[in-house]
């Protein structure tokens, strides 16, 4: 028996292999790349796609320990044959720090119209502390990529990944269903621009869990056409908190639903719960949306509905928002305010905020009592209810 314990290691490697045996391997060193951080691998990465691509059966491509410099790789999954490609990442994929050499790509690394993709483990460095210097310069900068896009895919899961210092998002979900990601770490400095931690936006059926996040931008932000979110068990801090939005900037604009956000902790962030849309005519609405077990610790606004989002007073003076938001839930929501206004329903005068519940929230500011702030909010209250509710009976 003491041999099998201690051997059990090695029978648990055997196994794996064994088991495994059918899954065809695509090491990216075999294509031509080089971990010393320097010379560019993007050839070696698509090479690798393909070949795995191609596979008829499971595919893994394997990025070793090491620094892999990768100025942009798109990923097209139309013509694969394998129906389950895994990017197992042991290593760090680092972008290029000079941030013209792919400052004015919309991306860095693209998925597109792919099925069944996996990525276990490894770091994704966006290298973007210049361009976010250039930034708050105040020159002409270019705007910077997206770091990790998914897009049109469908059946994905991200497990483990590190994603730090992007240039401009961190990680993107748009326009897919059935997306699982759990175990993620994102960091940027809390002074980054424009480097939300993860976007979610014309996405259906997608989960966030387990993961921790610092920005300098929202650390989780939803946008138009997303339903069926659920996220969980979340550390949010630095960034702007979680956001639903902006949205309504379009007129035609698909709305937000049945978004659930369980769990969370937020640490020192500018907003905690936020849903914001612009003042401008629209017909997107948000509806059916569950915030739940939810600790703020030292949050500038932690429960804020803004409706008249707009900044400069620029492309929507003296108008109302069109967005309609209904059945919004806080349940369970405790901790600390920056700010003596904790919880704010600036709802839309046209199309006032209706179906908000708020059931145990228990805010503080300095050891007291908050307060809270209501424009054009119905809905009702119940449980401990600190601050008091300012909410509209309806």
């Amino acid at each position: 028996m003491s041999f099998l314990v201690k051997h059990l290691p090695l029978f648990f490697t055997i196994f794996f292999l064994l088991f495994n045996s059918s899954i065809a391997i695509y090491d990216i060193k075999t294509y031509g790349a080089t971990s010393n951080g320097k010379i560019d691998s993007s050839k070696a990465f698509v090479s690798a796609w393909a070949a795995a691509c191609a596979s008829t059966s499971p595919a893994t491509i394997y990025v070793p320990q090491g620094s892999y410099l990768l100025k942009g790789a798109h990923f097209h999954g139309e013509t694969c044959k394998s129906k389950a490609i895994t990017l197992r990442i042991d290593g760090t994929i680092l972008a290029p720090s000079d941030y013209n050499v792919i400052g004015k790509e919309e991306n860095w690394i693209k998925f597109e119209r792919v099925a069944g993709v996996s990525i276990y483990g490894g770091t994704l460095d966006g290298q973007g502390a210049n361009l976010w210097a250039c930034k708050t310069s105040g020159n002409n900068c270019p705007q910077g990529p997206m770091g990790l896009t998914f897009s049109n895919s469908s059946n994905i899961n991200i497990s483990g990944l590190t994603s730090k210092n992007s240039q401009m998002f961190h990680i993107l979900v748009d326009n897919c269903q059935n997306v699982k990601l759990q175990g993620v770490k994102v960091s940027a400095p809390g002074n980054s621009p424009n480097t939300d931690g993860i976007h979610v936006q014309y996405s259906s059926r997608v989960s966030i869990m387990n993961s921790r996040i610092g920005t300098g931008d929202d650390c989780i932000s939803i946008g138009p056409g997303t339903s069926n979110l659920w996220i969980e068990n979340i550390a949010c801090g630095p960034g702007h908190g979680i956001s639903i939005g902006s949205l309504g900037w379009d007129v035609e604009e698909p709305g937000v639903q049945n978004v659930t956000v369980k769990t969370v902790t937020f640490t020192g962030t500018q907003n905690g719960l936020r849903v914001k849309t612009w003042a401008r005519s629209s017909n997107g609405f948000v509806r059916n949306i569950l915030f739940q077990h939810v600790v703020m610790a030292n949050v500038q606004n932690p429960i804020i509905i803004d409706q008249n989002y707009c900044p400069n007073n620029e492309n929507c003076p003296h108008q109302g928002s069109g967005v309609k938001i209904s059945d919004i839930k806080y349940r369970d929501i405790r901790g600390t305010s920056a700010t003596e206004v904790a919880v704010k329903f600036n709802c839309s005068k046209k199309y006032p905020c209706s179906g908000i519940s708020l059931e145990d929230v228990n805010l503080r500011y300095r050891d007291q009592p908050a307060e809270a702030s209501c424009a054009n909010a119905g809905g009702s209250a119940s449980g401990f209810q600190k601050p008091t509710s300012c909410l509209l009976v309806n």
